[in-house]
């Protein structure tokens, strides 16, 4: 370089170093200020635990440039960047904010905070310099404006809604399909596009394959549906995919190319199909695999061998088969492994002992059969062991002494034997430990679980074990215990130990010998003032409820006394602030009327309080509850008619069951008429899922359940009797919609609204006093599956519009008078209509995944009754129900 160039370089160099910076614009300073005064601060407006208030420093004497997450442009001083993400703000916005005057702002990021369910404004379009915009988990909600979609050079979009653990809660932002199209058209550069919880409910566009320069999009659980366009995972620059939680969107794998940078696929609780492609070891840099709770079958490919960059494999609850590949013994950086749930055989699973890296093993439901492999004892880094359901036999085992890194410990549904051995005493770092349903023996004192300090999660049910309470040791207190699993364990008392477990917030025992409720529950010495789910069903219990329980423990949100001998009233005060989202007490002998103060139970789902003796008219005040989903009153002493006003609504009321009273009148048209959440929204075939509930403690989910859920109906001789066994009433009845009226004395004639209620699934008003005929209008019903209208004063035509009822497994008119038409052998005045027989299902159907199978059998026709069962074998009910009513007909 010769001396001229250096010297005109160094004078530039200098030049630049000694420009002096620009000042914000007091226009951009103003509009900020004003921005800020539309919020207060609130620490509980952030999830992050490192979230700060960065307005709060914000002063109009200062440069704006100069303010903590702001950032101008060094050449014009105009804001081009606000970054107030975790900022603990909390306030709603609008068209008139003073963001929309930043006509120069290229980064918007204010996710993590809480704008108070505000909408997204549509002004936001007017921001055309946007290049990446995050509004990520902010508590908007409502539609996302069209206008988003002006926004063309965007290079990322987070718009992920926030999550509520509660299942009762919809995802509360939406998108428009025709909108996220034109976003994807417009948008043409995009990187990252992440729509978590943002309900879609449409099919994936193809148009996103145009998107090249696309490497992280991630739809989960927006409701998806539909085939999923292949030419997705050949993007070029693709490394993240997420599609998890969309249980109606199928897909295939493709064959990959050799050149793809996946990292990351998740498309776990989806209905993708098919084999899993040998090209799939073409994905050199894949880290991380679920494709757990989806529909792949065969042999897993040994390809498989060929991922050695991946630190998890979920490939659980599917239909792989095959003898369990040893191959993936080379998997070295593997350090998460779930494969349970499949249809995998093997004699040995040693080769584990090479996977030295491995924290998180779970393998349920793999036919190891026999002792675990003894080389468990060298894995002692090992801090997860899941090996539920692998039918391992023998007694409890004695290579878990060595794994003192263990934090996770379930070997739930086993045949293991024996006792707990002392050793397992002294895994300090155990935070979970689940045995339920072995064969584990012997005296078992619970205060030797004091001794692991760290124990969050325990689970001892249905074993033979006989617990000893204990004297309450001094350290109790510092028991770390939330969850405590003691159903089946030979209690006739409470453990005293529990009146001082401080943190306790879920306990199970039921199926017990426990007589009374322990003095100090409602004394000032009981500390159950975290709980919030009590589970006592099925003991001898035989005084009265205790008040407190809905009095003093202003945590409890699901009280389950059901199955006992209690006596007295129910209690009669509740707090205006009650958590109480269940009350099941049925199955007792319980008195006097239903507590109007239930009305303070402002969050209250589900009251069951069937199989009682409670003598009161029908609670129309429980219709101002807005959450409430279900109500059971069966076999008390109801009586009277039911005439609501018309402020009780029942907002969200999915299933009545009124049966075996005394209510009269007529059937209550105007009540009915409030029920609008039992009218379906759309055409789409209703479907029942079962959600798995879980607790989450110390970072991981840990999935947990005591029994299986199932509902039938079974056909007594006043009628058909809805029968629900096991039911966890955490999980969202999702989409059962069931009206059961039965074996009262209501009288006059089916309404015609009966027919508005378009998501009816099971309708029973059997054995009454109901007569007129059978209303048209039950045709619009597309979703029934039972239909009881037996025992009655019914005459005329059977309505032929029940032709297009589809789903309708269980039709009675047994014990009706003058009925006449198809299907009854007594034919109606000039009727030559066609036999009531359901349409058969067309070929569209079955692709679209609606039905599996439909089969029609008469069961019982004749005998003057006109008695009709049959079954239709789809995807409405889950399978157990499916099974269930199976081996009922």
């Amino acid at each position: 370089m010769n001396l001229a160039l250096a010297f005109a370089l160094d004078r530039y160099t200098n030049c630049f170093l000694f420009v002096p910076p620009t000042k914000c614009h007091k226009l951009e300073s103003y509009a900020l200020l004003k921005f800020k005064e539309r919020f207060v601060i609130s620490k509980s407006a952030s999830y992050d635990p490192f979230s700060y208030p960065k307005i709060a420093s914000w002063n109009g004497s200062t440069d704006c440039c100069s303010w903590d997450g702001i950032q101008c442009d060094l050449h014009t001083g105009h804001v081009i960047a606000i970054l107030l993400h975790s900022t603990q703000i909390y306030g709603t916005i609008d068209a008139n904010s003073s963001l929309f005057h930043l006509k120069y702002l290229q980064t918007l990021d204010l996710a993590d905070n809480d704008f108070n369910h505000s909408q997204i404004p549509s002004r936001i379009g007017e921001l055309s310099q946007l290049r990446h915009l995050n509004l990520s988990e902010a508590n908007f909600c409502g539609e996302i404006p069209q206008e988003i979609s002006h926004l063309s050079k965007l290079l990322t979009l987070d718009l992920c809604s926030t999550f509520y653990i509660s299942l009762n809660v919809d995802n509360i932002l939406s998108l428009k399909i025709s909108t996220l199209g034109r976003i994807i058209q417009n948008s043409t550069n995009l990187e990252i596009l992440n729509l978590d919880y943002v309900t879609i409910s449409s099919s994936v566009p193809r148009i996103l394959t145009n998107l090249t320069s696309l490497q992280r999009l991630s739809l989960y659980y927006c409701e998806l549906y539909g085939e999923f366009p292949t030419g997705v995972f050949h993007l070029p620059n693709l490394r993240y995919l997420n599609l998890g939680n969309n249980r109606n969107i199928t897909g295939r794998f493709p064959d990959f190319n050799s050149n793809a940078q996946i990292t990351i696929l998740e498309i776990s609780f989806t209905s993708f199909y098919g084999t899993l492609p040998s090209s799939i070891g073409n994905l050199k840099s894949l880290n991380w695999l679920s494709i757990s709770q989806c529909n792949f079958s065969g042999p897993i490919p040994s390809s498989f061998g060929n991922l050695t960059q991946l630190t998890l494999l979920d490939i659980g609850n599917n239909k792989l088969k095959g003898h369990f590949p040893s191959f993936l013994e080379n998997l070295s950086k593997l350090h998460t492994l779930r494969v349970g749930f499949n249809e995998f055989t093997t004699d040995t699973i040693s080769w584990i002992c090479k996977l030295s890296r491995i924290d998180d093993l779970e393998i349920d439901f793999i036919n190891i059969g026999g002792q675990a492999p003894l080389c468990f004892a060298n894995l002692t880094q090992l801090s997860v062991l899941s090996m539920s359901h692998c039918n391992l036999i023998g007694q409890f085992p004695s290579f878990l002494m060595n794994l003192t890194d263990l934090d996770y410990i379930n070997l739930a549904f086993n045949h293991l034997q024996g006792s707990i051995l002392n050793y397992f005493f002294k895994l300090e770092k155990l935070k979970h430990f689940n045995v339920a349903h072995n064969l584990l023996r012997g005296e078992l004192e619970l205060d030797k679980f004091l001794m692991l300090r760290r124990l969050v999660f325990l689970e001892l049910s249905y074993n033979k074990l006989s617990l000893i309470s204990g004297k309450n040791p001094s350290n109790v207190s510092l028991s770390r215990i939330q969850v405590l699993g003691l159903h089946s364990c030979n209690l006739n008392e409470f453990p005293h130990i529990i009146q001082n477990m401080i943190g306790l917030s879920h306990l199970y025992m039921s199926d017990n010998n426990v007589t009374s409720f322990p003095s100090w529950m409602c004394g000032r010495k009981g500390n159950l003032k975290s709980l919030v789910h009590l589970d006592l069903s099925f003991n001898s219990l035989s005084d009265m409820v205790p008040s407190c329980l809905g009095s003093s423990i202003s945590s409890l949100q699901n009280l389950v006394l059901k199955g006992n001998k209690l006596i007295g009233p129910i209690p009669q005060t509740y707090l205006i602030k009650s958590a109480l989202r269940v009350i099941d007490v049925s199955y007792n002998n319980l008195e006097g009327q239903l507590p109007r103060s239930l009305v303070n139970c402002r969050m209250l789902e589900f009251i069951d309080v069937s199989h009682n003796q409670i003598i009161d008219s029908f609670p129309c005040w429980l219709g101002t509850l807005f959450e409430l989903k279900v109500i059971a009153l069966s076999d008390n002493h109801l009586y009277g008619s039911i005439r609501c006003p018309t402020t009780c609504t029942f907002p969200k009321l999915q299933i009545i069951d009124l049966s075996h009273n005394q209510f009269s009148g007529n059937l209550p048209s105007k009540t009915i008429q409030n029920w609008k959440s039992m009218k379906a929204s759309t055409n789409i075939q209703l479907q029942y899922e079962s959600f798995e509930n879980y607790n989450k403690f110390s970072g991981r989910i840990s999935w947990w359940s005591d029994g299986c859920s199932s509902c039938t109906f079974t056909n007594f001789n006043k009628g058909m009797t809805m029968v629900c066994e096991n039911v966890d009433l955490q999980l969202e009845l999702h989409n059962m919609i069931v009206i059961d009226l039965s074996s009262n004395k209501f009288c006059g004639e089916i309404p015609d609204v009966v027919g508005d209620l378009t998501g009816l699934v099971w309708l029973n008003l059997s054995n009454n006093r109901l007569c007129g005929g059978i209303p048209s209008s039950l045709g619009n019903l597309p979703h029934i599956e039972a239909l009881d209208l037996s025992l009655n004063s019914l005459s005329g035509k059977i309505p032929q519009q029940l032709v297009s009822l589809t789903f309708l497994s269980y039709f009675n008119v047994c014990f009706n008078q003058e009925l006449c038409g198809n299907p009854l052998s007594k034919k109606c005045e000039h009727d030559e209509g066609s036999p009531l027989v359901p349409h058969p299902v067309s070929g569209d159907d079955k692709h679209s995944g609606l039905f599996e199978e439909f089969v029609w059998k008469v069961i019982l026709i004749g005998y003057g009754c006109g008695f009709i069962a049959g079954v239709a074998l789809g995807r409405t009910f889950g399978q157990e129900a499916i099974e269930c009513l199976k081996r009922l007909i």
